[in-house]
């Protein structure tokens, strides 16, 4: 089996020894992606704004694997502050249209970039 590094302009570049995802068995692996604007680089402010983005970045790097957020079986969110979780739920819906994902969301002390939100997602091509 080979695997094949993701790469997509349409999430922001890895900081670091890793790739925006993987595609291995018919499986695309994402990257925790961070809420950075890829087109300026810039991370929006409160976390409506940072859920929405790191969303986007998700389905930018499935679209590059030939997937898409429909086909997500598992994503997990990374939250700096449970009391976030109402409103991440609530971006987090909007890109969802079908049955959900099977999901878990987790606290951290600290994030990246000092981010609030990082979210990471597996699914089918």
């Amino acid at each position: 089996m080979s695997k094949l590094v993701l790469s997509t302009q349409n999430a922001p570049a890895a900081i670091g020894p890793y790739s925006q995802g993987i595609a291995a068995a018919s499986l695309a692996f994402t990257s925790g992606q961070l809420p950075i604007d890829p087109a300026t680089g810039v991370m929006p402010e409160g976390i409506e704004a940072q859920a929405a983005q790191s969303l986007k970045n998700v389905a930018g790097v499935l679209e590059a694997a030939g997937s898409s957020m429909e086909k997500a079986v598992k994503v997990t969110v990374f939250l700096t502050d449970m009391n976030d979780f109402a409103v991440v739920n609530e971006v987090y819906k909007t890109f969802f249209h079908t049955a959900c994902p099977a999901r878990s969301a987790v606290q951290v002390a600290r994030l990246p970039k000092d981010a609030s939100i990082e979210v990471e997602a597996i699914a089918y091509i």
